[in-house]
């Protein structure tokens, strides 16, 4: 995926508010941008760093300019947008990068499923049947090699989970949580369970029940982004 756009260079100042940075560009103008994360950021918001922006020509936006990157130690990029995952994992679908989900003669995305009024991020038909395809953007690690999810308590994350099991206990059919890793310095993803144990218990419970889980991550670049590699979901 290309970004429509050529990214702009900036320095963090603070994020805040959960939607809000303020950063200063390369060329000394100081102003703020929509933060499109709804995470801690653990580790991905340290004053001083690194960061692209996306700038929009949409009058009717309030913040034109939306933080896509953040370069952490050793010239590592991180994804932070999490409104990027979705189609970055849809490309790499259709791309065949994502062998397990192929083979599937039509894609739709955000359609409503399961009993607690959830919207699966996307239904694959024909083939087979149908699988159900729930998408969660990972960006923090806690240590050398490993990337954990989530960031923070993610009470909806539970019941994405809690509706993939549904799929496969109520209606028989297929369901998938993919990782999207966007940063390129790991391995493996873990649940985060020292941060979210419940959401860490009903990921294996879901495991269990026959729901499908993979990790794919990202090749980073302030051109592009592309999903490459699959990594392994550990659940000690």
């Amino acid at each position: 995926m290309r970004f429509p756009v050529s990214l702009i260079g900036a320095r963090l100042t603070r994020r805040y508010k959960r939607f809000l940075a303020d950063v200063t560009l390369d060329d000394g103008t100081a102003l703020t941008a929509h933060c499109p994360n709804t995470g801690s950021m653990l580790g991905c918001q340290l004053p001083g760093s690194r960061v692209w922006l996306s700038r929009s020509d949409n009058p009717k936006r309030k913040y034109a300019y939306t933080w896509e990157l953040v370069e952490l130690d050793g010239g590592v990029l991180v994804g932070i947008n999490t409104g990027r995952s979705n189609a970055l994992v849809r490309e790499a679908i259709e791309s065949g990068v994502i062998g397990e989900l192929g083979g599937y003669d039509e894609i739709r995305a955000e359609v409503r499923y399961g009993s607690e009024n959830s919207r699966a991020d996307f239904l694959l038909s024909g083939g087979d049947g149908d699988c159900y395809v729930e998408v969660k953007n990972v960006t923090a690690a806690v240590q050398d090699g490993v990337a954990v999810f989530p960031d923070a308590v993610s009470t909806r994350g539970t019941k994405h989970l809690r509706e993939l099991m549904g799929v496969v206990r109520e209606a028989g059919k297929r369901a998938v949580l993919c990782f999207c890793v966007q940063r390129t310095d790991v391995d493996e993803v873990r649940p985060a369970d020292d941060i979210d144990p419940v959401y860490g218990r009903t990921l294996r419970e879901a495991l269990a029940a026959g729901v499908e889980v993979v990790a794919y991550r990202a090749e980073m670049h302030p051109e592009a982004v592309v999903l490459a590699e699959r990594i392994p979901v550990v659940c000690p």
